[in-house]
Formats: C-alpha cells, sequence, structure tokens
C-alpha cells in the first residue's frame, strides 16, 4: 500500500478531454497526456482493501492493487511485468475497456473509485516510450501448427500466447490490415491504429506470421487449413447485425453502423473508398438508431465528418444518473453514461421505438417515424406519442445477432448453440476435433477485455490439446 491516507486526501483526477472545439476536427485520441505526477497521486488512492473486488470486476483478473502501488511508487518496469502477467495487450484495454474493476472499486461505495483504467494505459505507455516492450520469442519450437482465424483481440491474445508456447501460429485476417474490430470498428479518436500497429510488428518479430486478404471460407478454404495444421481456432468475432424490420428499411440512405465506421477507419488509413458504395454523414440530418457504445461512436464519427444534425434514438428507457438500486456494488452498475460524442453535441432520446422510413420517388430516404413506447419486455406504445424525424442518413447500431453463417460456418458445419453462436465444450473445442474457437464468436457481442480472456483460455486449452500439458496461464 503506497500510500495508507492516499484515498483521504487526493480525489479522483481524469486526464482532461481536449477542447471540443479542436478534437471535432481530427481523429486524435480525444484525451490529453496523463502526468507521469498525476498517475503516481492516483495510484496512491487505492486502499489495498482486504478483499479487492476489482481483481473479479475485471474479467482479465488484473492484479489492479499491485500496480496501483508501482506505479505510486514510480517502478514503472515492475508494474508493466504484473500487468502484462495477466493482460497481453493493455493499450487497448487501457483505451477502450468500460472498465467494470472501478464499477467494483471498494473506494467506490462512497468515493469516485480509482482510475484504474488510466493507470494502466498510463503504465503499456510509459513502458514502450522507455523501450521495456521487445519480442519474447520462444527458447524452442514444439514443431505444432496452429491456424488463427481472425485478428481481433481473441485473434491476437490466442496467437501471442500459443507462439510464446513454441507452436506456430498464422493468423489469417479478411481485410487488408490487422486488427479486426480494434482497427476497423473503432474510431480513432477511441484507439489510434499506431497503438495496434506497435503491437502488431512486436509480435511479428516473435515469430507469429499475418495473413491478410485471406477470408476463409471465401477465398481461402476452411477444410484446408484443418488439414495443414495441427489445430485451428475462430476468432471471426459476431458480425452480422441486428437489423430493423419496419416499412421502408429499403430506401436509400439507411445503412449499418458498421458499415459507416469500417469506411471512416479506411479513409484514415490512407484506403479508397468506392464512391458508389460510400456512406458520408457531411451536411447530413442523421439519426442513429441504438444507444449503445456503437451508437455513440457513430456519434462522433458524425461530428467529425460534420453532419447538419444527429439524433440518437434509444429503445430502452433512460437509465438514473446515480447507480439503480438493482445493480448495487461491486455489480456493473445500471446508471447514465456520457461518451465524449456526447458531450460534443447531438440530440438524445429514450423509449423510442421506430415505426417506418418515409422517402421520396426515387427512394431516398426523408424522415423517420418513431413512437415513444413503455419499459420492457412490452415495450407498449404511448398513445398520441407518435413523431417524425427529417433524415437523409440512418445508422442503424441496434447490436449483433452472432457470427457470420455463410463461408467458414457452413463449410465446416460447425454445431451452433441456442443463440447462433458456435458451441464449444469447457475445453473451447467445437463439434469437430482440432477445431477451436473463443471470444465474440463463441460468446456472443461482448467486449474487447473478454474477448482477450477468451483468447488466453483458449490458447491454453490448445496447447494442452497439442502437447498434453501446458505452462500457460
Amino acid at each position: 500500500m503506497g500510500k495508507p491516507s492516499g484515498f483521504l486526501e487526493i480525489k479522483r483526477e481524469t486526464p482532461a478531454r481536449r477542447p471540443v472545439e479542436v478534437r471535432i476536427n481530427d481523429w486524435k485520441d480525444v484525451y490529453e497526456n496523463y502526468s507521469d505526477q498525476s498517475v503516481g497521486n492516483q495510484g496512491a488512492r487505492c486502499m489495498d482493501c482486504g478483499v479487492p473486488f476489482c481483481h473479479t470486476g475485471c474479467p482479465l483478473n488484473n492484479v489492479i492493487p499491485r500496480f496501483n502501488d508501482l506505479a505510486y511508487r514510480n517502478r514503472w518496469k515492475e508494474a508493466i511485468r504484473i500487468l502484462h502477467s495477466t493482460n497481453n495487450f493493455p493499450e487497448f484495454t487501457g483505451h477502450v475497456c468500460p472498465a467494470p474493476c472501478e464499477a467494483a472499486c471498494v473506494l467506490g461505495i462512497n468515493e469516485p473509485p480509482v482510475t484504474i483504467k488510466f493507470i494502466e494505459q498510463a503504465v503499456i505507455d510509459r513502458a514502450f516510450r522507455e523501450g521495456w516492450i521487445k519480442p519474447e520469442s520462444p527458447a524452442n519450437r514444439t514443431g505444432k501448427t496452429v491456424a488463427i482465424i481472425g485478428s481481433g483481440p481473441a485473434g491476437l491474445a490466442a496467437a501471442q500466447q500459443l507462439n510464446r508456447a513454441g507452436h506456430r501460429v498464422t493468423v489469417y485476417e479478411k481485410n487488408d490490415h490487422v486488427g479486426g474490430l480494434m482497427r476497423y470498428g473503432i474510431p480513432d479518436f477511441k484507439l489510434e491504429k499506431h497503438l495496434l500497429d506497435r503491437r502488431i510488428e512486436i509480435m511479428q518479430a516473435e515469430g507469429i506470421v499475418f495473413t491478410t486478404k485471406s477470408h476463409v471460407g471465401v477465398n481461402v478454404s476452411a477444410e484446408e487449413l484443418r488439414r495443414s495444421y495441427d489445430a485451428v481456432l475462430l476468432c471471426g468475432g459476431a458480425e452480422t447485425p441486428r437489423d430493423l424490420n419496419v416499412p421502408g428499411r429499403d430506401l436509400k440512405g439507411i445503412h449499418f453502423a458498421m458499415d459507416f465506421l469500417k469506411q471512416q477507419n479506411q479513409r484514415n488509413e490512407g484506403l479508397i473508398i468506392d464512391k458508389s458504395k460510400e456512406i458520408l454523414a457531411t451536411g447530413k440530418r442523421v439519426v442513429i438508431l441504438g444507444g449503445g457504445d456503437t451508437g455513440a461512436d457513430c456519434l462522433g464519427t458524425c461530428h467529425r465528418q460534420k453532419a447538419a444534425s444527429v439524433h440518437q434514438l434509444e429503445i430502452m428507457p433512460k437509465p438514473p444518473d446515480k447507480r439503480a438500486s438493482s445493480t448495487p456494488w461491486p455489480m456493473w452498475p445500471l446508471q447514465l453514461r456520457s461518451e465524449s460524442a456526447h458531450e460534443e453535441g447531438g440530440f438524445r432520446e429514450w423509449s423510442v421505438s421506430t415505426i417506418k422510413f418515409e422517402g421520396d420517388s426515387s427512394k431516398n430516404l426523408k424522415r423517420i417515424c418513431a413512437v415513444h413506447v413503455g419499459p420492457p419486455p412490452d415495450f407498449k406504445p404511448s398513445a398520441g406519442s407518435e413523431f417524425a424525424l427529417d433524415a437523409d442518413l440512418v445508422l442503424i447500431a441496434m447490436g449483433f445477432t452472432g457470427p457470420v453463417k455463410s463461408g467458414l460456418l457452413d463449410e465446416l458445419g460447425i454445431a451452433l448453440d441456442s443463440r447462433g453462436n458456435i458451441s464449444t465444450d469447457t475445453k473451447y473445442m467445437t463439434s469437430l476435433s482440432g477445431v477451436f474457437s473463443a471470444g465474440d464468436m463463441r460468446r456472443g457481442q461482448s467486449l474487447v477485455v473478454w474477448a482477450i480472456v477468451e483468447g488466453r483460455k483458449a490458447a491454453r486449452c490448445i496447447d494442452i490439446f497439442l502437447m498434453g500439458s501446458s505452462n500457460l496461464p
């Protein structure tokens, strides 16, 4: 425990966000730099509780009090060693994780919790600056080979773990750049892609092979991979978007959120977008359907593309400003959350359900018709509450229903569970021997931190399958 009285003397302090009028004109990180002194002070707020609930709040079981204390003591190299012992990629979780650890922080019972997420981010940033993050190639190779399909957080975590166990790992990615959701789903103002690139370079130096534009089940045979590798791990994500079956859905100007976000990330990568398929919010009246993280990502992207107006509609009721009594500490709280994008502008409405879309004679979207509804599960429409919004662009950000079935899964004939995700046993193996699955493809739409957990666990199971035992954590 760094400073026994720290939590009494020091207030919670997070990095400042860059001014709205500045940041909406670029795609850089929303936050200013966090000074080492600020990080140390915030680490001193950690209470060294008898039972550190932050451990269980974190899906990775990060040893949070330990690296908080080390940051306070200016022992950064030890801090990154502790952090990396449980988390392959703290630079990813430090930027995009919603921090369930902080929701479970004991100090958070009656005070603002410790800034665990930003301390984690500062520790890994310091480690890269100091040159402490170096390739860790295995001392010996096992002669075994593993193919990983998908280069999102689950696939990357599994790849690094299996490579360090001595197996030869090849990662197949259907897109032209590695990273999956982190590359093309998360905007740069939340996760600048140089953070991803520097980690990929480390992994390549460790001996991991990445092959892009390799869409398994489309231009690469899944069965051929089964024959060529000793084990195959499926980490393709949950990419089937939830659609909205209402009149007018076929009008021009209605798109899925991920198609919109991917295009902007491609522009930022310097890639050329087919003009006939381009989705831009510039000068348009935009309506976003969905109030979650993806909807907020669309909102921030619309601001930077200079939309004329943006409305974000959510079918669920507005959450309370403070933790709801139904989700007491240390549970993940039901409460209102405002992202940086909401600070930048736009309008939010809750308890709204879309009735239909209306267009002109050329089938161009012109307006969205909606109604206010009651609470779930019935979402009963409120009489006389119908309204319409003029709209040139609608972005559907209503979540995902599971992995894409055509191509890979159809070719392999893998069993699915009742939710349409890949079914596995307790060892992450699918219905096909030697074929495993992890991440959103197996558990459904979830967080980056859960994907890393799944990748690590699947890697250990694969190592045991190949070698009979494993030294992987």
